[in-house]
């Protein structure tokens, strides 16, 4: 089980944020201003990096930008698809049974 952190929750979210707010600065830099590891810090940033993700797939709003009716119509294309591969497997058996039935 992961120790608790000795840094406040407010103290990472205010450090993410001045990491994403200083696009000139390296990481280093500005642990070393803050007393923090740029490990940890990097740390920090990457997994407010994967919650953001996580919340945005979860809200059905990926980064793909798409819009409710695009949602839609890819949903009903990739059913149609699935039902498109299912019928081909299906005549593919057939057309293997009918040949070897003509081979007898």
């Amino acid at each position: 089980m992961p120790r608790p952190s000795k840094y406040p929750e407010e103290f990472r979210r205010d450090a993410v944020e001045l990491v994403r707010s200083s696009p000139g600065r390296s990481l280093r830099e500005i642990g070393r201003e803050l007393g923090v590891n740029h490990e940890t810090l990097r740390g920090w940033v990457n997994t407010a990096k994967r919650a953001e993700q996580d919340t945005a797939v979860r809200s059905g709003n990926d980064g793909g930008g798409l819009s409710a009716d695009e949602r839609d119509e890819l949903r009903r294309l990739r059913s149609k698809v699935a039902e498109l591969e299912l019928e081909k497997d299906i005549l593919r058996k057939a057309a293997a049974y009918f040949a070897k039935e003509m081979g007898r």
